[in-house]
Parts: structure tokens; sequence; C-alpha cells
């Protein structure tokens, strides 16, 4: 054997399985098909959300929150509706995380080094109803040092456990096949790419440069999902989300191919709930790419109005920050306006330098470096947009501004094909929207929404603009963002047991083989059912290679 367990793909989940292992004193082989810059995976390119429950954070900010009220809002989200197939274990996986969101998950986090902002953002407010999708109240935890520091820790265990001679990197060996042999799995066999020095998130070559094959007792895949694979994106696009678009951004890097889903279903693993994806309608066309089509997702607060491509307001509950799907859904399925791939935020400056987040480490350089001077100086203290929102501003290709509206419309319609958008008819609704501003209560679904987003402290503060109406100068100028479909995450996968087990046709667990992270649907092949609460990617990842590690361990004892 060249190790006790093989783990291919070192992302997040992969890492924390790896961790698992090498403390218990396995021997590690971490498989991946990119370089050395690219330990972490997506992972490390992340906003750093976590998904946490009554904790220290919520309680400070006065938010009452429960496991009942969680698991409440989670089975409204997922909505499971083949509980008897492909969703049995996907159940199980939701209760148990959830109950790890409420008990172990930030004692666990703090004792390896993650720290939390004292903020807590109201992420994926839901469909407007009290048993349907969307989050209560606000659960968004943000990591001291985003993605980058929720993946520091356990990238270090894996190059200590590699000087301590427990764990050997295998960068640039890109997995072609598991090997299994009487029903049991034994290794992987592939192919050794060329060196390529390319920087971390950079596309790199997939020149052949010779074959591999590695032995071991037992088979940890934690490869990721498909964002990356338009082809496969658009090949399980549920008809329930209409057409996919023509044009698309992408919201993770090259190697985020799902090669590895074909590969194991080959090997005779079962896949569940393919058509189960999420992604953004958000995103943005990066004025700076790092990855191929590389897009930026806006994290918006509540107040910017949003249009579609003939200029009409969207309906409840496709409101920012709201209900991700339902928006998708309708932008895809309505018939006049499916063949546009984008739609429009038409907002002030006032909202911009207020609302506007953008997702990535990158985009957060104050937070990623963790340096809370910066984060009291630009973002509570200080004027204007942040840094990297200002540069979108003015470099990004989808931003434009104007003092009027119709000089606003003007601009929006050269970045088009042909003009799509009329100024009076946005005028006639834009003004409908800023008499409801006059008095504190209001019948506009989005105006109730920005009056309740501030009463909590957290939004009050930092994240929603005080009401305004669009069209007044004082608030100005105004700004037109041309929004695009932006790819991201996977949300069905390899079925596995709660051990994260890899399961065959016959929902019998393959031996020794397991599966994490986002190829597994972050447990169970689709602990989100349909719709995912946010926060809970990262937090899946650490979930389920926690459990593929641990199980792992003990079955190569």
């Amino acid at each position: 054997m060249d190790a006790d367990v093989i783990v291919v793909g070192a992302g997040l989940a992969g890492l924390v399985a790896a961790h698992e292992l090498t403390s218990r004193g396995r021997r590690v082989a971490l498989v991946d098909q990119e370089n050395a810059a690219n330990l972490g995976g997506q992972a490390f390119w992340s906003f750093g959300g976590l998904f946490l429950v009554d904790s220290p954070e919520q309680r400070r900010l006065g938010i009452k929150d429960s496991f009942d009220l969680a698991w409440s809002d989670w089975q409204g989200s997922a909505r499971f509706d083949r509980v008897d197939d492909e969703d049995s274990w996907a159940v199980r996986w939701a209760r148990a995380y959830v109950e790890f969101a409420a008990g172990e998950k930030r004692s666990w986090l703090d004792g390896h080094g993650i720290k939390l902002l004292p903020t807590v953002g109201w992420a994926e407010r839901g469909d407007l109803r009290a048993d349907g999708h969307g989050n209560s109240v606000p659960r968004f935890h943000i990591a001291w040092g985003t993605g980058t520091g929720v993946v520091e820790p356990f990238a270090a265990y894996a190059e200590r456990a590699a000087r301590e001679g427990l764990l050997t990197f295998h960068h640039r060996h890109r997995v072609d096949e598991l090997v299994i042999e009487e029903g049991a799995a034994r290794g992987v066999r592939g192919t050794v790419l060329a060196e390529d020095r390319s920087p971390r998130g950079v596309a790199s070559n997939r020149d052949a440069a010779g074959e591999f094959e590695l032995t071991a007792q037992a088979v940890v895949v934690t490869t990721g999902g498909i964002g990356a694979n338009h082809d496969i994106v658009r090949r399980y696009w549920p008809a329930r989300l209409g057409t996919p678009p023509t044009e698309m951004v992408t919201g993770v890097p090259a190697y985020v191919d799902g090669r590895m889903l074909d590969i194991s279903a080959a090997a005779g693993v079962r896949l569940v709930n393919r058509d189960r994806m999420w992604h953004y309608t958000e995103g943005l066309q990066n004025w700076d790419p790092i990855w191929p089509g590389h897009g930026i997702r806006v994290l918006p607060g509540p107040s910017s109005m949003w249009f579609d491509a003939l200029g009409r307001r969207l309906p409840d509950p496709c409101l920012p920050g709201y209900d991700t799907l339902s928006t998708l859904e309708y932008l895809r399925t309505t018939e006049d306006i499916a063949g546009y791939d984008h739609s429009w935020f038409v907002l002030t400056q006032k909202i911009v330098e207020k609302e506007f987040a953008l997702s990535g480490s990158e985009q957060n350089p104050d937070i990623t470096a963790k340096d809370k001077g910066a984060v009291l100086r630009d973002r509570l203290l200080g004027k204007g947009a942040p840094g990297p929102v200002d540069a979108f501003l003015r470099k990004g290709a989808d931003f434009v501004t104007a003092p009027t509206l119709e000089q606003l419309v003007a601009k929006m319609n050269e970045l088009t094909d042909k003009p799509l958008l009329d100024a009076a008819v946005l005028r006639r609704q834009i003004e409908a929207r800023d008499l409801q501003m006059a008095n504190p209560y209001s019948k506009d679904a989005q105006v109730q929404g920005i009056r309740n987003a501030r009463r909590y402290i957290g939004d009050r503060l930092g994240r929603v603009a005080t009401p305004h109406r669009i069209l007044d100068p004082a608030a100005g100028p105004l700004i037109g963002v041309k929004l695009h479909v932006l790819t991201r995450k996977t949300l069905g996968g390899i079925q596995t047991d709660l051990d994260s087990r890899a399961l065959g046709p016959d929902g019998q667990p393959v031996e020794g083989l397991y599966a994490a992270g986002e190829v597994a649907g972050f447990g169970g092949g689709g602990v989100h059912g349909y719709n995912a609460l946010e926060g809970t990617f990262l937090g899946g990842c650490l979930f389920s290679g926690r459990a593929a590690g641990r199980a792992a361990a003990k079955e190569t004892a």
C-alpha cells in the first residue's frame, strides 16, 4: 500500500479529512490535479460565511435563534420530496448538520483558531412565508480571514503532517479511475500532468506527462462540484428553472470541473439529485479576472430596485437578498424575458456605499487580512463605497452612472445589443416606489423589508442605507448595474451515509470508499435539498470532511 488512505482533492473537505486521518496516525496520500499554490481549492476564494445557530454573536446583537427555528427554516427551504429514495440520507444529514450548527460547531471552529466577526449577516431572507424558504433571523457569520482564514489551519495541518512523514502531496496528479477490487475501493489511477507554475486560481495546462497508480485501504473523494463546467451545468439544468442562459459568468476556478462525479458513477457509486444546483442572479463580470469568465457576486442589501431585461420590476419574492432560486426561475421561465441573460439593479450612490458587498476573499482585503482597523475605518466610519466596490463602479463593464434617470437608461441601453429599456416605464415604477417612503409603514413588500431590516442593529449600522427616494438628487448619482447568472454550487452528488461512506445503486456502502464536500452534495447527496440558506457551503465541507476522515481512520485502524 502506498498509504493507509488516499484523499482525492486538496480543497477544504479534503484537507479536513486528511487532518482527521493524520491526527490519528494514518498515512495519507493527498492527490490533486492542481499545483501546490492551489491548496485549499475553491474555499480559499470564498467570503468565509458560516451558518451558526444561537451563537454568542447572535445573542449579543439581540437575535433570538434556536435549533427548532433553524430546523424549521431548513426544512421549509429544502422541500425534501424524495425521502424514500434520493433524499433518504440527505434528510438525516440535514438534521445532523443543523444540530452541529446549533451545538459543537462554534467551539470546534474556535479550537482550530477560526474566529468570527462580531456582526452577523442576514442572508437569503426567503420567500416571505413562515413555513417557506429562507432564514427567519440573521445567521451568516463571517470568519476573520474570509475563506482564506477557514482554509489556513487545515492547510497548515497538512504541511506539518507532510514534514512528519504522515502525508504525501501528489500535486498535478489527475485521477481518471477509482480502483475497485472485489467490491472494495483499493486505490486510484490517473494521469500525471505536466508541471505548471501558474498562480493560484489561474487555469493550468492539461498536458499529460505520464501515468500513475496509488493503492490504499480506503479512498476519500472530495473533488468539488460542476460550477466551472458550463456544459455539465446545462446538461443537468432542471426544467423547473426554464432554459439555461446562453452566457453565464463563472463563480469558481476552472478546476471545479465535475469530472469525478461521472468517474465515481463508473466505479459503481450512486449519484442522486443531479438536477439540484445553486446559481446566483447577481453576477458581475470581473474587471480584473483570475480564471476564465471570472464572475463576482453582489451580496446586496435590500434597497436596490430590481428590473428584468425589459425594464419591469421583479415581483415578490424576487427581491435583493431574498430568494435566489425563485428569482432565477422567474427570469428563466417568464416567456418574454427568458431569451435574455441579464437583469438590472437601479440604485443610488447612497445605497451602493452602504449596501454593496462583493463575495470573495480577494474582494474583501480588510477581512481577509484580519485588519480590524481597516474594517472599522472603511465599512463603518468611512465615506464613499469600499475600495473593491468603488473599483467596480469605475472599471466594471456592468456599471453605469448618471445624474438623471433618462441619462442612466440611455447608458444602460448601450450595454445591450439593442435598446430594450424605456425611461418613462422605469420612471413610473420608481416614482410609485418612492411615494411609499414618506411614511414609516408601506404596502410595498420591499419597503417593508427595508424597514424590517433596519430594526436589526447589525443591518442598521453596516448593511442597510437610510430609507430614501431613489430619485432624490441628494442621494445620487443614479447607478445601473447589469446582472448576469453566475454559476456556483452543486446541490446533489454522491449519496453517502452519516459516516460519509459512498453508497452503491443497492443502497449499500462501497467498502473503503468515502465522499465529502460538494461532490457529495455536502453530505448524503443533497443536504440542502432544493435551496441553500447560505453560510452552509464551507460548513458542509467542514462537517462532511470531518465525518469522512474519522470514519476512514476507524476503518483503517
